[in-house]
C-alpha cells in the first residue's frame, strides 16, 4: 500500500482489515508509544512490552474507534492505561519481595534524567518523580511528549476542562514539592511548575 497515505486513510483501511495499513500506523506511532510507556514504567524492556501490547489492544478495538478523531491520543490512552497497570502490578510485586526480605531491583534512571545537564534539571526530574502517578502522567504528557490539552484530555479520558484543571493541580503539587524539598529551584526556572505552558 502507499505508505504516504494520511492517518485518516490508514485508520479507515485498518478498520476494513488492511494489515499493511495498521502496520503503517504502528510505524508512525511506535516511538511516541514507547516514550509514553517508558515515562510511566521507567524500564525499557517493560515499556517495549507495554507499547507492543498497546498496539495489539488498539488493533483489537479498532471497531470502537470513532472515525474522524485523531488516532494518536486514542492510542496513547490505551498505552498509558496499560503502563499504569504495569506499575501498579510491579508495586504489588515489590511489596511482596520486601515482605519476604528481598530488596526490589532498582531500575536505571530514565534517559531524560541522564541526558539533562545541570543539577537544577536533575532535581526537577527528581521532584516530578515524587508526585503520584496521575500527576506524573499528566505532566509527562504535556511537557515531555508535548501533547496539547485536547489530546491530553483524550489520553486520560476526561473533558478538556478537566484535563486543564488536573494539569494545573499537578503543576501546583510540583511547586509544593520543589518548595519543600528542592529550595534551590526557583519556580520561574522549574519549567512545568509554572503552569502557564498551555
Amino acid at each position: 500500500m502507499d505508505r504516504d497515505w494520511d492517518e485518516t486513510t490508514q485508520v479507515q483501511a485498518a478498520r476494513a482489515g488492511d494489515a499493511d495499513a495498521f502496520a503503517a500506523l504502528v510505524g508512525r506511532y511506535q516511538e511516541v508509544a514507547f516514550r509514553a510507556a517508558y515515562l510511566v514504567v521507567r524500564d525499557a524492556a517493560a515499556a517495549e512490552d507495554v507499547a507492543q501490547e498497546g498496539f495489539v489492544r488498539a488493533y483489537q478495538h479498532l471497531g470502537g474507534f470513532r472515525a474522524g478523531e485523531p488516532f494518536r491520543p486514542w492510542l496513547l490512552r490505551i498505552v498509558t492505561n496499560l503502563a499504569l497497570n504495569d506499575v501498579r502490578g510491579r508495586g504489588r510485586r515489590q511489596g511482596l519481595l520486601e515482605r519476604f526480605g528481598r530488596q526490589p531491583v532498582e531500575h536505571e534512571p530514565a534517559p531524560e534524567a541522564a541526558a539533562v545537564t545541570g543539577a537544577d534539571q536533575a532535581q526537577l526530574w527528581a521532584a516530578i518523580n515524587e508526585l503520584p502517578n496521575d500527576d506524573r502522567v499528566i505532566l509527562y504528557l504535556r511537557y515531555f511528549l508535548e501533547l496539547p490539552e485536547r489530546e491530553i484530555a483524550t489520553v486520560i479520558g476526561k473533558a478538556p476542562g478537566t484535563a486543564k484543571s488536573r494539569l494545573h493541580r499537578a503543576s501546583g503539587r510540583l511547586r509544593e514539592v520543589i518548595e519543600a524539598r528542592y529550595p534551590s529551584l526557583r519556580p520561574e526556572r522549574a519549567g512545568p511548575s509554572g503552569g502557564e505552558h498551555a
